[in-house]
């Protein structure tokens, strides 16, 4: 039988489910962060506790962590033996290690510096004196984040939103240790160059890294462009 053309090339068929999860995966783990990385985020920027070193500490732990590190303490975390993953067995009934909802928490964690960091620069680059201005007018606290501090602090959300969900699709160390090589569930982009390279089949690892490196590229450059513009509308 003649091959597809649709879903082959160069010899060897198209598999798009790797891609299809990688963009689902990366998704999902970029708006779950946003929502985490935004209260979070504005703490730090706001608070005087003393504490607020070691949270920075912690948050930034997955830029100096190796992967394989952070993915093994991940891994005997989300184990139906420890209080979490025992607690998610009986909740659903399947556990989060080699599963996508496994895959989706570890995400977060390995990219949640990618969402905090910018977040919290742009949150202290925000001027106060219209936030006080706001409080004698009789905003309240929500108000004034809502109307203030957000709108003033949009690059550094979309900043952190295309950082985070870039980072996400790059990951293969956490995915390799707490997602495994399940296709269809957990076999992602980066996954799928390394079986690639495994089988010698190098030239589907060749195509599947070469995309990867112009989106990475791609998405570094809407970074600083983003941020050049930023730097100009200030000055």
């Amino acid at each position: 039988m003649g091959s597809d053309p649709a879903n082959s090339a160069g010899g060897w068929a198209i598999d798009w489910s790797p891609v299809w999860l990688t963009l689902h995966l990366s998704a999902l783990t970029a708006v779950l962060l946003l929502a985490l990385a935004v209260p979070l985020a504005w703490w730090l920027a706001t608070t005087r506790a003393r504490i607020r070193p070691l949270i920075e500490a912690v948050t930034a732990l997955p830029l100096v962590l190796p992967p394989t590190v952070l993915g093994f303490y991940l891994l005997i975390l989300f184990s139906p033996d420890t209080g979490l993953g025992a607690a998610w067995v009986r909740l659903t009934g399947e556990t989060l290690t080699f599963s996508f909802t496994g895959l989706v928490l570890a995400s977060m964690v390995y990219s949640l510096p990618f969402a905090v960091q910018p977040l919290q620069t742009a949150f202290e680059a925000v001027p106060r004196p219209p936030l006080e201005a706001a409080a004698t007018l009789g905003a309240g606290p929500f108000d004034r984040f809502r109307t203030i501090v957000l709108p003033q602090s949009r690059r550094g959300l979309l900043t952190a939103l295309v950082l985070s969900f870039a980072h996400t699709v790059g990951e293969f160390g956490v995915v390799l240790m707490v997602g495994g090589n399940i296709p269809g569930q957990t076999r992602v982009i980066s996954i799928e160059v390394y079986s690639a390279v495994e089988t010698l089949d190098y030239e589907r690892a060749h195509v599947l890294s070469s995309g990867l490196l112009v989106f990475s590229f791609l998405v570094l450059s809407a970074v600083y462009v983003l941020n050049r513009r930023g730097r100009r509308d200030v000055f």
